[in-house]
């Protein structure tokens, strides 16, 4: 790799035309352009996509549209028009990689499925993310990522033992499918250099949350065991838990691993705990739970939350993982955590912060104002 090509990532020259909208199509295609891929975004024309004007705006537009659509440029065209669908096509077949999250079958309605596009394209790789696949008795149900979170399982956990199961506050059914949708893209790009040949990849939101779901499955499938929620706890894992601390605030605090578990016990001033035989190992920690979360839980009730979370510094870099529940800045506790990303995390970060989200699309052009280069004229 040459200083310039490092310079712009990993991905420098690959070529991506995102038709997606919203959150798991967009998330995935943002990925590739962090790690320098050239990033083509079609939107309908007039309001483009509608995640511009989700949340919080910032001079009419939403803040976190300008982080999903960093490092893109944007065209407008309305899929349903003839003219639009020989633009699409002029796209992909200059593209490396076409990511899509509309309904199954959409793409093919407008004339521009897979096979049509391959055709004229053999190298094109083609991400697909919907609510439950391309096929299947559910492939025509509207798939939304909290939907997937609960058929993936996971909403089943995250609760308080009895309560109401609750999501975690950001939209991780769509984002898991994103990631594993960018893990396919780069084993098919692997792919394609052995054999010169693109291909489809088909993500379903479900899927991937389920692909998430550890040893639930086999659990159920050699035990019987149907896991249940159990709060801030990790059944099975001991000790990790949520304590609280004398402000009323939380520390979050996972000394699970054997040696991290005796430093953990020496730091709270338990040497006995750190000593004794029968807790030298998980499960003879799981075995006494109870015991150890209340000798952790007594010393985090000494201290304001703030001050608990300061100890992580006599322990090596990732033994202890203390971070506040409750009433500290989640942007301070970002900043502080990035002190510890490596070069190409920090390099994704700086570049992506640093490049202009696409502007409101523009109107369709007309059929004489088309470009023969396509590309060209787009906004950046």
């Amino acid at each position: 790799m040459t200083a310039a090509s490092e310079a712009r990532g990993p991905l420098a020259g690959l070529k991506v035309l995102e038709m997606g909208q919203l959150i798991a199509g967009p998330f995935a295609a943002k990925t590739l352009g962090d790690f320098g891929a050239e990033v083509i975004k079609i939107e309908p024309p007039g309001a483009g996509d509608p995640l511009r004007k989700w949340r919080l705006l910032k001079d009419g537009t939403s803040v976190w549209w300008q982080v999903q659509s960093r490092n893109k440029r944007s065209i407008a065209l309305d899929l349903k028009d003839s003219e639009a669908q020989a633009i699409v096509r002029r796209l992909a077949a200059e593209s490396d990689v076409l990511i899509e999250n509309f309904r199954p079958g959409a793409l093919e309605g407008w004339g521009l499925g897979p096979e049509a596009l391959l055709e004229a394209n053999p190298r094109l790789i083609v991400l697909r993310v919907s609510g439950y696949g391309q096929t299947g008795p559910y492939r025509d149900r509207p798939g939304f990522g909290v939907v997937a979170e609960a058929m993936g399982g996971l909403r089943h956990l995250t609760a308080e033992p009895g309560r109401v199961p609750v999501r975690v506050g950001i939209s991780l059914g769509d984002t898991l499918a994103a990631l594993h949708g960018v893990i396919g893209i780069l084993m098919a790009l692997q792919e394609r250099q052995r054999s010169g040949r693109g291909q489809v990849i088909d993500v379903a939101l479900y899927e991937a949350v389920f692909n998430c779901m550890e040893s639930l499955l086999p659990e159920y499938s050699a035990f019987g065991a149907v896991r249940g929620a159990a709060g801030s706890a990790l059944p099975g894992i001991a000790p990790s838990n949520a304590y609280r601390c004398g402000d009323g605030g939380y520390a979050l605090i996972a000394g699970n691993g054997d040696s991290i578990f005796r430093r953990l016990m020496a730091t709270i001033e338990r040497p006995d705990l750190a000593a004794d035989p029968a807790l030298a190992d998980n499960a003879g920690r799981v075995a006494r739970v109870a015991e150890l979360d209340a000798a952790i839980g007594a010393w985090t009730a000494q201290y304001i939350a703030m001050r608990a979370l300061r100890w992580p510094d006599a322990f090596p870099a990732g033994d202890v993982a203390l971070q506040k529940a409750l009433g500290v800045s989640t942007a301070r506790a970002a900043s502080e955590a990035s002190q510890a990303w490596r070069p190409w995390r920090s390099y994704a970060v700086l570049r992506a912060w640093h490049a202009p989200a696409p502007s409101t699309p523009s109107v369709e052009p007309a059929a004489a104002d088309i470009p023969s280069n396509p590309t060209a004229g787009l906004t950046a």
